[in-house]
């Protein structure tokens, strides 16, 4: 089974990851120790940057028992000498038995899947899709505000390339949530991503007004504007800071509202905002970990009571 979109689990699927992740947290705070995917090996291949994801799959393999081994970019490998993604998946995949993948370009995982004969997780592909990221803010959602089902998100900030949010509207939509899309027009949310969610029965609300919405919300999912994925540095000059959460914008807001983020962020949080009620994205960043503990056992068969 490979997970290079969150299309490729279902509803029941993502529960069960879910659930398993609730059970995964005091593993992931070194509260409780397994082994359960002790023997088993890890690959992390980051041809991209990366400080969270990449971490936490590797804190999550260690708190499982499991070894890991990685490339942090593309000048290591023989990539280099002319080498092609799909041979470098066959090479890898004799060496572990996963193979978790960050590429700047869009499709990589899916290749990466076909020519794989073991599991390959999608860790973001350019600004496509980033499921894995998708499954810790469903979780994050579902602990702080105890359910997904009827809660109204708004998500602000460059929807166009922030993958993030490509995978994460999809799942909202499927798990019946009220969305709206906040973002200038050049950076909305991708029509296919917009016509997915329709087919799930929301219509989302589409504005370029935060201050409008932002009394409704439920969860306010901010994201950075992705500078290096415009082809003009002259177009990001025209949108960059065009959204600020402080404290003066959320005295609109509801006393429980969560404000999320997947970080790394620019200047789009106030660090004021740190220090409210409102701010999990530090919470949401561990997250990732028992997410991913619960990922990695699903793929590889791990089971809760080994090595207890």
């Amino acid at each position: 089974m490979d997970i290079v979109s969150i299309r490729d689990l279902s509803k029941g699927q993502i529960e069960e990851i879910l659930d398993r992740s609730k059970e995964m947290v005091p593993y992931a705070r070194g509260e409780k120790r397994i082994k359960a995917l002790d023997g088993r090996v890890l690959a992390n291949l980051f041809f991209e940057p990366s400080t969270r994801t990449r971490l936490s799959f590797e804190s999550a393999a260690n708190r499982l028992g499991a070894r890991v081994i990685e490339v942090s970019h593309a000048s290591t490998t023989s990539m280099m000498k002319g080498e092609t993604l799909a041979d470098t998946i066959r090479m890898v995949e004799s060496y572990s038995d996963l193979i978790v993948l960050r590429h700047p370009h869009e499709g990589a995982a899916r290749l990466a899947a076909h020519f794989s004969s073991k599991p390959v997780v999608n860790a973001g592909d350019g600004a496509g899709q980033h499921p894995t990221q998708t499954l810790l803010d469903l979780f994050t959602i579902r602990e702080e505000k105890g359910a997904i089902e009827d809660m109204n998100v708004v998500i602000v900030g460059d929807l166009k390339y922030g993958r993030t949010v490509h995978s994460l509207a999809e799942a909202l939509a499927l798990f019946g949530a009220e969305l709206t899309f906040v973002a200038p027009k050049t950076l909305q949310m991708p029509k296919e991503t917009v016509e997915q969610v329709k087919r799930s029965g929301k219509r989302p609300r589409i504005t370029t007004d935060i201050e409008e919405v932002i009394s409704e919300a439920d969860v306010l999912y901010v994201t950075r504007i992705q500078k290096e994925r415009f082809p003009d540095a002259t177009e990001y000059e025209k949108v960059a800071g065009i959204y600020r959460v402080d404290r003066s914008m959320l005295r609109e807001a509801k006393k429980d509202l969560i404000v999320m983020h997947p970080l790394p962020r620019v200047d789009e949080i106030a660090p004021e905002v740190d220090y409210t009620d409102h701010a999990r994205y530090f919470q949401q960043a561990f997250n990732g970990v028992p997410v991913r503990m619960a990922l990695l056992m699903e793929l590889l068969g791990g089971e809760l009571d080994e090595g207890i």
